[in-house]
């Protein structure tokens, strides 16, 4: 089957191939941050961008501190606006489009589509969240959104 990758995808691949990275052992969020230009700092509250900083929560574990990072950083490089005087309704659409964010920028899919997938799920499951150091319940979504997409491209394919 030839897999169609989406616009975000490609996005993500164009970045990651443009920083030099090009396997699962390369995504150091520090070294992204670096590559990318982005000022890190670690405080014990909430992540967040401020004042041009990405502010992740050092009271994370270093998974969630990566799924954090990856979510600022959709805000950083893909949004505009400032979240306390936007409107609800834009605020929860860049809130979604971030956390989406999160499963391609985490796990890529041209790396993703590299691993040799395990015979249970359980044991993919693990394989993800071991290979891309995201917890497990990020790597269950990830392989279900993987999945899904994989499944439907089949049944458009046998129409």
């Amino acid at each position: 089957m030839n897999y169609q990758t989406s616009l975000l995808e490609d996005w993500v691949y164009q970045l990651y191939k443009q920083i030099g990275i090009s396997s699962p052992g390369q995504l150091d969020f520090r070294v992204i941050a670096d590559r990318l230009g982005i000022q890190l700092e670690f405080w014990e509250v909430s992540s967040r961008l401020y004042n041009r900083k990405l502010i992740i929560d050092s009271r994370l574990t270093p998974e969630e501190q990566w799924q954090d990072f990856a979510h600022e950083t959709c805000h950083k490089l893909r949004h505009a606006g400032n979240h306390m005087v936007m409107t609800d309704m834009f605020l929860e659409l860049q809130e979604f489009q971030a956390n989406h964010f999160v499963l391609h920028f985490c796990v890529p899919t041209f790396m993703l589509r590299k691993l040799n997938f395990r015979k249970s799920r359980k044991e993919t499951i693990y394989l993800i969240s071991n290979t891309f150091g995201v917890t497990f319940e990020l790597a269950n979504k990830r392989l279900e959104l993987y999945e899904n997409k994989v499944n439907y491209q089949k049944s458009l394919s046998n129409i």
